[in-house]
C-alpha cells in the first residue's frame, strides 16, 4: 500500500542518513539536511534510526493515506492539519486510511521529517535511498515528489515500541560552532575578528548543496584561490567577493576556494534548519571540544534508543 501525493510542496525528497563511500566518483553523501531530526522521528514510530523518511522544506505538500499508519513528524513545526484538525510534531500518531494530512508552511526553521512505521520501499541505489537532486540519484527518480506520486509503505517486523520524548537537547540556533579550516592561516587576526564577531544573514542562495551568507566581506592575505583540492562536509569557503559559503549534503567534493573553517559534526543540524532571512554568528572551538559535542549528542540518541 501507498501515499498519494496530493501536493508536493516546495522540495519534498526521500532521504536517509547518506550514501558514504562514493565521494571519489564526485558524489557527495547527501541524506537528510538535519539528520538528528530524521533519526528521532524513525525512533518516535519504533524503526531503525537509519530508516528513510520525507523530509520538506519551508512548505510540506498534501498526502492521503492509502492505509493505516502510525507516523511522526519531526524537525522544525510547519502548520500541519491532519483532516482540518490540528496536528502535534514530536509525538507518533496513528493513521486511518483515507485521511489527509496537509503540511504547509514552516512557524520556524527551513526542515520537517514525516517518518513512519517500516519506512518508505524505496530501493537502494548506491548503498542509500536518499536523493541526491544535483545529480538526479537514488530516492524517487532521483527528483522531489509530486503530485500523483505513489510512495509506498515499508514494512519492518522487528518494530520496537514507539518512542516518547521526555527531555529534548539544548538548541541555540544563533550560534553555529567551528573548527579551524585547512587554510585558516590565509586570514589575519582582523579577518577572523570580523568572521566570529559579526552576525551572518542567510541569504537567498541557498540549497542542499550550500548556503552562501551576507555580512561584511572577509579577505584572504593570500588570495581567494587554491589549487583544486578535496571539500568536506560543513567547510565555510570564502571566495574572491568575501562572503563565505557552508558546503552543506550536496556539496561538490572538489573545490579552489579557501577554507576559513568547518562547522562541527554535532551543529551540522542546525545548518539544515536555516533558510534566507536568518541570523546567526560563528562560534571557534577546537577539535576536542567538538568530538565531546559529537559523542554527547550521539549519547542522548543512544538513551533514546534504549528507553524504557
Amino acid at each position: 500500500m501507498s501515499i498519494t501525493v496530493l501536493q508536493g510542496g516546495l522540495q519534498s525528497t526521500i532521504q536517509d542518513l547518506g550514501r558514504n563511500g562514493f565521494t571519489h566518483y564526485g558524489i557527495s553523501a547527501s541524506g537528510a539536511a538535519d539528520k538528528l531530526s530524521l533519526r528521532i522521528g524513525n525512533l518516535l514510530v519504533g524503526n531503525p534510526d537509519s530508516f528513510s523518511g520525507l523530509e520538506m522544506t519551508l512548505t510540506g505538500g498534501k498526502y492521503q493515506f492509502n492505509k493505516d499508519a502510525f507516523i511522526a513528524l519531526t524537525g522544525s513545526e510547519f502548520k500541519v492539519q491532519l483532516d482540518g484538525d490540528s496536528f502535534p510534531f514530536n509525538k507518533g500518531v496513528y493513521i486511518r486510511k483515507g485521511q489527509i494530512l496537509r503540511i504547509d508552511g514552516t512557524k520556524n526553521g527551513a526542515r520537517c521529517y514525516l517518518c513512519l512505521r517500516g519506512g518508505f520501499d524505496i530501493p537502494k541505489y548506491l548503498s542509500g535511498t536518499t536523493t541526491h537532486i544535483m545529480s538526479g540519484l537514488g530516492g524517487l527518480n532521483g527528483r522531489a515528489v509530486q503530485k500523483g506520486d505513489e510512495l509506498k509503505i515499508g514494512t519492518f517486523e522487528k518494530i520496537s515500541q514507539p518512542l516518547i520524548i521526555k527531555q529534548s537537547l539544548d538548541t541555540n540556533y544563533n550560534i553555529i560552532r567551528i573548527t579551524s579550516g585547512l587554510q585558516y592561516v590565509w586570514f589575519d587576526d582582523s579577518a577572523w575578528d570580523s568572521f566570529t564577531n559579526q552576525y551572518y544573514t542567510v541569504s537567498e542562495n541557498f540549497s542542499r548543496m550550500g548556503l552562501r551568507l551576507e555580512g561584511d566581506p572577509i579577505q584572504s592575505k593570500k588570495g581567494n584561490e587554491i589549487l583544486t583540492e578535496g571539500i568536506p562536509l560543513g567547510a565555510v569557503q570564502v571566495p574572491g567577493g568575501g562572503d563565505p559559503i557552508i558546503s552543506f549534503v550536496e556539496h561538490q567534493t572538489t573545490g579552489g576556494y579557501p577554507k576559513i573553517a568547518n562547522v562541527i559534526t554535532a551543529d551540522m543540524y542546525k545548518v539544515g534548519q536555516l533558510k534566507p532571512g536568518d541570523q546567526f554568528q560563528f562560534q571557534l572551538i577546537t577539535i576536542e571540544e567538538a568530538e565531546k559535542l559529537r559523542l554527547k549528542q550521539e549519547s542522548y540518541i543512544q538513551s533514546l534508543k534504549y528507553h524504557d
